[in-house]
């Protein structure tokens, strides 16, 4: 569904990200992982439009989209969230959705139905009535899901939707995530909490200092010792391997 291929950026003489390949496949969750800085949201802007690249290719549903605006890449099925969530604080829960759903729904009626449609789905139902403003972090989290899926995208680009959230919290998100995923729709997200990452993702990228440095099934990465070095830094997997055996 989503092909990228030798994507790479530099900011001054920073290179953000350098030659990064990866593949999604339609109904897949995966998982693209990384220390602070490793490059991964600089990933996420410029596959959905909000970045140059310096080169690479991107194809979306077999159809070249890169250099594309984000507004023409979600016409065609494809969002990003953002991990910091900014409703629009003057609207109700259900008009921010309705905010997505615009793009394929030009009639207020439509648009709000489409929207209390969503929210009533993602467990915001009580809650539509209510300013965006007044929500929780959890709550605005589930609202950046629902203005993504009322879009009518079909790939979701997830900018760590669990950060800042309790574990109870990080639970419900990924019932919600997994539900989202029964329902026809293909998951790319960017995740600190490995907790998460292993429950939902089938396979992971790992990037650090904008390089792509291993790929494989959650259980896999969190064993291979470049993964832990990039993030608990050098000889930190000599010494857990020694812990281990001691």
């Amino acid at each position: 569904m989503l092909e990228v291929r030798h994507l790479s950026k530099t900011f001054g003489g920073l290179k953000a990200v350098s030659d990064v390949s990866l593949d999604v496949q339609e109904g897949s969750i995966i998982g693209l992982l990384g220390p602070n800085g490793a490059g991964k949201t600089t990933c996420f802007t410029m596959i959905a439009g909000f970045t140059k690249a310096d080169s690479g290719q991107v194809r979306f549903a077999g159809r070249e989209i890169t250099g594309l605006s984000p507004h023409k890449i979600c016409r065609l099925g494809m969002i990003r969230t953002f991990q910091i969530v900014q409703p629009f604080a003057g609207l109700t829960v259900q008009e921010n959705i309705a905010v997505g759903a615009y793009l394929h729904h030009h009639q207020r009626k439509e648009a709000m139905a489409v929207a209390r449609d969503i929210g009533k789905r993602l467990g915001l139902g009580g809650l539509l009535d209510r300013p965006a403003a007044s929500l929780t972090i959890a709550g605005r989290k589930r609202l950046e899901l629902a203005r993504a899926l009322a879009t009518g995208a079909k790939l979701l680009l997830l900018d760590e939707v669990m950060a800042g959230l309790i574990p109870s919290e990080i639970n419900e998100i990924v019932d919600i995530i997994r539900q989202i995923q029964s329902d026809g729709h293909t998951i790319l997200l960017i995740e600190h909490v490995m907790q998460a990452v292993m429950k939902l993702a089938e396979t992971a990228y790992v990037l650090n200092q904008g390089r792509l440095i291993a790929h494989g099934t959650p259980q896999q990465l969190v064993s291979d010792p470049s993964v832990v070095e990039a993030y608990l830094g050098h000889g930190a997997a000599a010494r857990l391997q020694e812990g281990q055996h001691a």
